[in-house]
């Protein structure tokens, strides 16, 4: 056997193509002989995983912990947390995509050992939240339990979020893994499908924009990924009104704005504005977060949960010192609209994000636009 692992180590990186490698590490599990996949991948990455890696490599190593993620059994599991937690690959970023592979191959049950064994405390904390969002009640599975309601890792970025999902989150476009890929849907896009509001002159009081650094940070985090690694922008602004704002004047305050994302519009590029549940507007943000853009794979389903609370969180004008259910609450308070127009601004590809949160006073409105492109 370790024959076979070295002449494959050795050969790689002349391979034309590495289906043959998939299919010897395929025969390996299906014979119930997990382990040597894991000695595979490690071994690969130690002769092949540092500097940049070649495609060979790359392709191989994401196949056998596909392999290893998404085939069921505890034995798999432990085989994947094997191989993810040697020193030559362990990295966040991959804790991160592994906890997303086994949250959606694996039975809570058989999920114990991330948890009772050996495995980074970062993939812990994402697998937690990774079933979260496909409604596990991570509190009640034995081993699991004990470690995400422990308090040594409170101080966690993750630890923010409850440990049940919201009625909000219960529609979230989670991927789904094989061992040849994956597939999700996108809840965002060109505005064919969306009905447009008819925009009647109406009074909009006075604005003044109160926009900071930091509010631009926070409400633009779930899209960030499109601007710093892939072709998108983000326009993130807030803004206090001199007196309320009647939800039905959304559209034409949004006019007046100066928004450089609605830029351009009129008879010809006419915007399109529609009341938008909150639930839809956190799912819109969650798969920007989670997904990511174009270019941009995203930050996998625990992080993109996080991402997509702090943006809705501050949309919807909670402090950053507020809890979990304090943002919700406030976010459930808020008129919510999607938006979106024909300008240059909009790439009208296939990520195009436009959201409004107006306060119950109705005293300020907070926006948030984004785009990206291949």
């Amino acid at each position: 056997m370790a024959d076979q692992i070295q002449e494959i180590v050795a050969g790689l990186a002349d391979l034309k193509e590495v289906h043959g490698v998939w299919a010897v590490a395929d025969g390996r599990v299906a014979q119930g002989d997990a382990g040597w996949v894991a000695d595979l991948g490690i071994a690969l990455a130690r002769a092949y995983g540092t500097g940049e890696p070649v495609w060979q490599y790359r392709s191989v190593f994401d196949h056998l912990l596909r392999l290893l993620a998404t085939t069921a059994g505890p034995g798999h599991v432990a085989q994947a947390l094997r191989l993810v937690s040697s020193a030559e690959v362990t990295s966040r970023r991959l804790d991160r995509y592994t906890a997303s592979l086994l949250a959606s191959g694996q039975a809570a049950e058989d999920l114990n050992v991330a948890f009772t064994g050996h495995a980074p405390e970062e993939l812990r904390a994402c697998l937690v939240h990774e079933l979260v969002l496909r409604g596990v009640a991570v509190g009640e599975v034995p081993g699991i339990a004990g470690w995400a309601t422990s308090p040594h890792w409170s101080h966690h970025p993750l630890g923010w979020l409850p440990l049940t999902r919201s009625g909000m989150e219960e529609e979230a476009d989670l991927p789904s893994y094989g061992i040849r890929g994956s597939s999700h849907s996108m809840p965002y896009g060109p505005s064919e499908d969306r009905p447009s509001a008819v925009i009647a002159d109406a009074h909009v009081p006075a604005a003044r924009e109160t926009t900071t650094p930091a509010v631009v940070s926070r409400i633009g985090a779930a899209p960030a990924n499109w601007a710093e690694r892939s072709n998108g922008r983000v326009e993130a602004r807030v803004f206090d009104l001199a007196e309320p704002l009647d939800a039905r004047t959304v559209p034409s305050a949004l006019l007046a704005l100066g928004l450089e994302c609605l830029r351009g519009t009129g008879k010809k590029t006419p915007l399109s504005v529609t009341v938008c549940p909150p639930a839809l507007a956190w799912r819109v943000l969650f798969a920007a977060a989670s997904t990511g853009g174009a270019y941009s794979s995203g930050s996998y389903g625990a992080y993109g949960r996080l991402a997509a609370w702090r943006s809705l969180a501050a949309l919807a004008g909670s402090p950053e010192g507020a809890t979990a259910a304090e943002a919700e609450a406030q976010v459930l308070d808020c008129g919510w609209h999607a938006f979106d127009a024909g300008t240059q601004w909009f790439e009208q590809v296939a990520w195009d994000i436009g959201l409004a949160a107006l306060s119950p006073g109705g005293r300020r409105l907070a926006v948030l636009a984004a785009t990206d492109t291949d």
